[in-house]
């Protein structure tokens, strides 16, 4: 029976564990990512999700918990080329030209798709002769992910794959990696960009605080908060009719255009329908960016409780 593309369990990992202020970036995590699965990692800045996918790639040590990838280390997945990445930074030398650059790093595995191939699949056949200090940043995250595809990897890392790219090149890349995808890679990607992680992964994972708020597929992570955006036209309104709309928050409106977040829709949908002049009703499924919100928000809301329990607790 096969091993999953990544298991683990109970994985931990605290940077400055010496010093008096030690820093939990991965607070006891298990996860298992099966073969062929396409996961979307989301998190806010030191949620812990370029810490563990630098554990997951053998770039540093787990402080406790285990970690495997296919059955085996991470080094050996990484040594053996079953496991590579587009990271955001690092590694390009800027006087070589991308032909250039891609021809060595081909040369350093002993099965590795040819340059051309490498560079065609990543749309970057054009670049071959300009030098890398000349690429734009997102031309630049084209070229290392010419680089991770040499190796004919499994399993894809991507953090932040994106970044730099314009709205063209972000589209174009998505659609390079569903081929990927659809020819039975593994692909795990960190992104800022809600709507990739909707339109792209299968699964979503949340992360905050170090720790796995919210798994499963991208239907499930939508209902978790049990919130839907109801939308209405109400010509006229006025700030005190609004105020009256049952289980109604984050009202927004333009022109006559009202909408708002609901934890009961059809309570505020008979209303609108019975007791307003409002019309062209739409209930929509709350998007990630409001499921993400409200997700964090409440586990800072119990770390924040947790605290003052244990301070109070001491006291």
């Amino acid at each position: 029976m096969n091993a999953p593309a990544v298991e683990i369990n109970a994985l931990t990992k605290t940077f400055n564990a010496a010093s008096g202020n030690p820093v939990r970036a991965v607070a006891g995590v298990d996860l298992r990512i099966d073969r062929g699965e396409i996961v979307a990692l989301l998190g806010s800045n030191g949620a812990g999700k370029t810490t563990m996918l630098d554990m997951v790639l053998g770039l540093t040590e787990p402080t406790s918990g285990t970690l495997k990838v296919f059955g085996g280390t991470a080094g050996n997945a990484v040594g053996s080329g079953r496991i590579a990445a587009v990271l955001q930074t690092g590694g390009l030398l800027g006087d070589l030209t991308v032909g250039e650059t891609v021809r060595m790093i081909s040369n350093l595995y002993p099965h590795s798709l040819t340059p051309k191939e490498a560079m065609t699949r990543a749309g970057i056949s054009k670049l071959a002769n300009r030098r890398v200090s000349k690429c734009s940043g997102g031309e630049q995250q084209r070229l290392r992910f010419a680089l991770a595809l040499l190796p004919e990897p499994e399993l894809l890392i991507l953090d932040e794959p994106t970044a730099g790219m314009d709205v063209n090149a972000r589209r174009a890349f998505w659609d390079t990696m569903r081929q990927e995808a659809h020819d039975g890679r593994t692909i795990i990607f960190a992104t800022h960009y809600l709507q990739e992680a909707d339109d792209f992964a299968q699964r979503i994972v949340m992360m905050n605080r170090g720790k796995v708020i919210a798994d499963g597929s991208v239907a499930e992570t939508r209902e978790l908060t049990g919130h839907k955006i109801v939308q209405v036209s109400w010509p006229q309104v006025t700030e005190a009719d609004l105020e009256r709309i049952p289980t109604a928050s984050d009202i927004a409106r333009s022109g006559d255009r009202i909408k708002f977040s609901t934890g009961d829709a059809d309570e505020a949908a008979r209303y609108l329908l019975n007791h307003t002049a409002a019309s062209g009703l739409e209930i929509t499924t709350a998007g990630l960016d409001s499921v993400f919100t409200n997700l964090t928000s409440e586990d800072d809301r119990d770390a924040e409780t947790a605290t003052k329990t244990s301070e109070g607790a001491r006291s």
